[in-house]
């Protein structure tokens, strides 16, 4: 499990930083304030969800199927929330209901890594 975080953390790492140059070089000055804005946070947020993903594959030894699952969440929460982010400000399409629910994803991950470093062994 440890691998398999840590690799999709860093393929999280690098697709952020990809989107970062994406929307400073293709999207700016073609989007309006409001939409920019979305991208702006579709990176951020999954930036920093990258480190987090990271994080639970180095904590998985420690902090048991609890950071496990914390990754998991922590990976889907950000692909459907900056999927859904990036879709809107980018595309301007509406996903619906996919950015909450990936919200609701990325809290959980967090009360999961809580959890988590609670019952450490």
């Amino acid at each position: 499990m440890e691998r398999w975080l840590l690799t999709l953390g860093a393929v999280q790492g690098f697709t952020a930083v990809v989107a970062a140059a994406a929307a400073a070089h293709l999207a700016a000055g073609r989007l309006d304030a409001g939409r920019m804005r979305a991208v702006d946070a579709a990176v951020q947020m999954q930036g920093w969800h990258a480190l987090a993903i990271v994080a639970c594959g180095l904590w998985a030894a420690r902090g048991g199927a609890l950071a496990g699952w914390a990754g998991a969440a922590f990976l889907v929460g950000s692909v459907l929330f900056c999927g859904a982010a990036w879709m809107s400000g980018a595309a301007g399409v509406s996903l619906g209901p996919v950015a909450p629910t990936g919200g609701m994803a990325l809290m959980l991950g967090w009360l999961l890594l809580v959890a988590s470093a609670l019952r450490a062994r």
